[in-house]
């Protein structure tokens, strides 16, 4: 596959350090499902056919960035028990940050609230704990939590599992393999290491 396959459009360049804080960067990530249970539809004929969490997933995905005006996702794929994308995040500047509080907060279950009558403390204590605002952790934890919101609305069965799974992206090589393993999951799903029957 040839290399100006994106046409410069997301063109790294240059490889990442070890110690990347997350602001800015283009990423794969891999978010799963709870005991990989097919809570995003199922394969027929080859063909992803989405639940109805799968398409409130699908849709938070080509909405992300009205939601996170720093970020991006051009390339994703929905599969029955997880999902993988290329998230591209600009570099947090000023406004682009300025996300509501609770989108850098996981209402899954893993972060416990902080009650205090002293807002110093309050804000202290919060700023340990929740991902920096305009990084890809308050992307995809925003994102988590808006589908368990619709799942628990709309009385569907439904749980993530912990965390997400994120790989930096260094290279358009790299970027142009990444995109070729999304665009060919659906058809490679009995190979996947998440496959389930």
């Amino acid at each position: 596959m040839s290399d100006d396959r994106w046409q410069n459009k997301y063109r790294i360049e240059s490889a990442r350090a070890d110690w990347h804080d997350y602001d800015g960067g283009s990423y794969f990530i891999t978010i799963c499902t709870k005991d990989r249970e097919h809570y995003f539809g199922e394969i027929v004929d080859e063909e992803m056919v989405l639940s109805d969490t799968g398409k409130y997933v699908d849709e938070q995905f080509k909405n992300v960035t009205s939601h996170y005006p720093y970020a991006e996702i051009p390339l994703w794929t929905i599969m029955p028990n997880h999902v993988h994308a290329i998230v591209v995040v600009s570099a947090c500047r000023d406004v682009a940050c300025n996300v509501s509080p609770t989108e850098s907060i996981c209402s899954e279950g893993d972060v416990a609230r902080y009650v205090s009558t002293n807002p110093t403390d309050k804000n202290e204590h919060m700023a340990e704990r929740s991902p920096k605002r305009g990084s890809l952790a308050v992307i995809i934890r925003g994102i988590k939590s808006a589908v368990t919101h619709f799942a628990n609305e709309n009385a569907l069965d439904f749980s993530w599992q912990p965390r997400f799974h994120d790989h930096i992206i260094r290279d358009n090589s790299e970027m142009n393999r990444i995109a070729n393993y999304i665009e060919n999951n659906v058809a490679n799903w009995k190979d996947d290491e998440f496959y389930t029957p």
